[in-house]
């Protein structure tokens, strides 16, 4: 899989973003797309790298380095390519020469269920806008849905915000 993208270095999106470190991922606010983004540890090691100057063979030695094992080339494009997708790189992630993705099941499958835990995950969601955030049954009213409740818990009667 190395054959001609080893030199890739891709960016790292910074506008229009709000990242919060925790200990063990990083969240990050597209506020140009209302979407929220949870990295974690792995995927946000990686998108720490992608500083337009460190190519995709370094991101993997950035990564074996921090994990302290040997890690496929593949876990690395797993990421870029979710985090491309997820609009937290400057441009898109694509295999030089149009080489073939490979998905989080199949690069489990190749390594063992052992390896899922240190697999990058960009997990999104969309931020609800004000309206619809507002859009609650007060406190005592009888709910359907948790949707319906201001504290997102539908206990048949809303409890207050």
């Amino acid at each position: 899989m190395n054959a001609g993208h080893d030199q890739l270095a891709p960016r790292a999106r910074t506008k229009g973003l709000v990242v919060q470190a925790l200990p063990n991922e990083v969240l990050v606010y597209d506020m140009k797309r209302h979407k929220a983004h949870c990295l974690n540890s792995t995927a946000a090691l990686i998108w720490k790298s992608c500083d337009g100057q460190t190519p995709l063979a370094e991101m993997v030695h950035i990564l074996e380095q921090e994990m302290n094992t040997a890690v496929p080339e593949a876990v690395v494009v797993i990421a870029l390519q979710q985090l491309g997708r997820a609009h937290l790189l400057e441009e898109r992630f694509h295999l030089a020469g149009g080489g073939a993705s490979m998905s989080r099941r199949e690069v489990m499958r190749r390594l063992g269920w052992g390896a899922a835990v240190a697999l990058p995950l960009v997990t999104s969601i969309v931020a609800p806008t004000a309206v619809e955030a507002a859009t609650c049954l007060p406190g005592g009213a009888i709910c359907t849905t948790s949707a319906q409740c201001c504290s997102g818990s539908c206990l048949v009667v809303c409890a207050p915000a």
